[in-house]
């Protein structure tokens, strides 16, 4: 178990973006019901610790992540700036992470104003992602967003996200700010 674990940690480790448990279960050549005690235990080994970095389930995958305590120091090493949202960009991908799919019209008429250069950074910086088109006339774009976002913000899926409600209780202007439940037109 101790050869397997640490061959977990090594594929882990080497993987570009979060690698799924079903990827992992198949680089191991072990069945599901093996392989999830294992990564229990991993999961529980580097939260117990006071590393420098942890195992994290992110984007359907598992991925280490660096403490984001060590996150000033960090920003040496590297030469990239970290990413910066303006509110509008913010507003989008709340609207579209909670409403998806949706058509540039409809977060617009949500948002107000229009929305397309911010999508098209958004897209830019693949965050948001084409998901299809709508079957109305005109077939307009549907976007969703990606796995990227999923890994940026640290959530393992979409259901992760906090309920209006918890948004509520943190800033109750943000959540009057960005309209997630559709308007009635009674």
């Amino acid at each position: 178990m101790a050869d397997l674990k640490r061959l977990a940690e090594a594929f882990i480790f080497a993987a570009e973006a979060p690698l799924s448990f079903e990827r992992l279960c198949l680089l191991l050549e072990r069945s599901r019901p093996e392989v999830r005690p294992l990564m229990q235990e991993l999961l529980t080994e580097y939260s117990a610790g006071q590393r420098g970095f942890y195992l994290a389930e992110v984007a359907g995958g598992y991925q280490f992540r660096t403490d984001p305590d060590c996150g000033i120091w960090l920003r040496k090493l590297s030469k990239e700036r970290p990413l910066r949202f303006s509110q509008a960009a913010l507003e989008t991908l709340a609207i579209i992470a909670y409403r998806q799919p949706m058509t540039r019209a409809e977060v617009e008429y949500l948002r107000g104003v229009d929305s397309g250069g911010v999508m098209k950074t958004l897209l830019e910086k693949n965050l948001l992602k084409i998901i299809g088109k709508k079957d109305v006339p005109g077939r307009p774009l549907m976007y969703g967003t990606s796995r990227q976002f999923l890994e940026l913000f640290g959530l393992r899926s979409l259901e992760d996200l906090p309920t209006l409600k918890e948004v509520s209780a943190l800033d109750p202007e943000l959540a009057e700010a960005v309209p997630l439940e559709p308007e009635s037109d009674n």
